[in-house]
């Protein structure tokens, strides 16, 4: 298994282990990973503010994995540093005082993606 320590770690390793996944042609799998992909599509509401509660709940479940991938789409879609904040105060708020090491990882995650301008 690989650590990702950069977005660049963590892009590849997403990518392989996806192709690898979504190969094996199980029909539930890849049902849910396209039911996945279509949550996040424009609708009532927009990409970006989809993205942005995937980050809380992301933040509220702990998941790192999720959070960094979020954190990634978010900043993609043109969230700004003031709205970054105010989405991990939410998620903060929600989850409570647990959630922040992983708000330390997203917080590190965006200053990575900010040093890539």
């Amino acid at each position: 298994m690989s650590e990702a320590n950069t977005l660049a770690d963590f892009d590849a390793f997403r990518a392989r282990m996806n192709d690898l996944i979504l190969g094996a042609g199980n029909l539930t799998i890849n049902r849910f990973f396209a039911l996945d992909a279509r949550a996040y599509e424009a609708g009532a509401l927009g990409t970006k503010t989809k993205e942005m509660l995937g980050l809380v709940a992301s933040l509220v479940l702990r998941c790192d994995d999720c959070v960094t991938y979020h954190v990634v789409r978010c900043h993609d879609e043109g969230v700004t540093r003031e709205e970054f904040l105010e989405v991990f105060s939410v998620g903060l708020v929600v989850g409570g005082s647990i959630v922040i090491p992983h708000l330390r990882r997203a917080m590190g995650r965006l200053e990575e993606l900010e040093s890539q301008k």
